[in-house]
């Protein structure tokens, strides 16, 4: 398949022109709005330097919100207190946080200074938002993406305390779920994900799932946790 080169309109070629690495595009900008449009036909930006890479990977790592696998260790942790949970409190220090804090396995990072505008952008329009976990008053893990619908798009994660990220994961899947969310997209594997319930699924599942939760209308402006959904599933 060829990589198309973006021009200046709004538009993408569909998600099955991707080659095998799931590269569909190159070029374009990080507007809102042809961001928003890329979540809605399941594109999204992943690059490291110009030009922009845009993505449609097959298979597609997915989390289903009423499936979400909590280990036995996190949840009595969760239970104990060790993390105070909460949405939307800290936006760019989380993503700012993803791009800063290494990972495992990674060199550098792919969320360059126009990626944090960006989203940061989104943030305050009400379609991207944080997860957060903190302790003594300090950010030690989060998780931010794009909502739309009743779908989530993770973009990335940080920890500086173990199970840190898995908890802010874990509080935003549940509050999804309350919500009525079926979808949440990881993106692509990593067993950080898979120990956490997500599966691969063919980029036509995806694409179908996508097209029924974008049915549903997106639920703008500031999340919260709602602290009667925390105490039940801590029960």
């Amino acid at each position: 398949m060829p990589v198309y080169r973006l021009r200046a309109d709004l538009a993408f070629p569909p998600p099955s022109h991707a080659e095998p690495s799931g590269l569909l595009a190159v070029g374009g900008d990080l507007s809102s709005e042809r961001l928003l449009l890329a979540y809605s036909l399941g594109i999204f930006p992943w690059y490291d330097k110009p030009p922009i890479l845009w993505f449609s990977p097959d298979p597609r790592m997915v989390i289903e919100p009423a499936r979400l696998h909590v280990a036995r260790r996190l949840l009595r942790r969760l239970r104990q207190g060790a993390f105070e949970l909460r949405l939307d409190t800290a936006f760019e220090r989380v993503i700012r946080s993803c791009a800063e804090v290494p990972r495992d396995g990674e060199a550098g990072t792919w969320i360059t200074a126009d990626m944090i505008e960006a989203y940061t952008s989104l943030h305050a329009q009400g379609y991207a938002h944080s997860s957060e976990a903190w302790q003594g008053g300090e950010l030690v893990g989060g998780v931010y993406g794009v909502s739309l619908g009743s779908a989530f798009f993770a973009e990335s994660m940080f920890h500086r305390a173990t199970d840190a990220s898995k908890a802010a994961l874990t509080a935003l899947v549940w509050q999804l779920d309350a919500w009525g969310f079926g979808l949440f997209d990881c993106q692509l594997p990593t067993p950080h994900l898979a120990s956490l319930g997500a599966k691969p699924w063919p980029r036509t599942r995806f694409l179908a799932a996508l097209e029924h939760a974008l049915r549903a209308p997106t639920r703008r402006g500031r999340w919260a946790l709602a602290p009667e959904m925390l105490a039940a599933r801590l029960r």
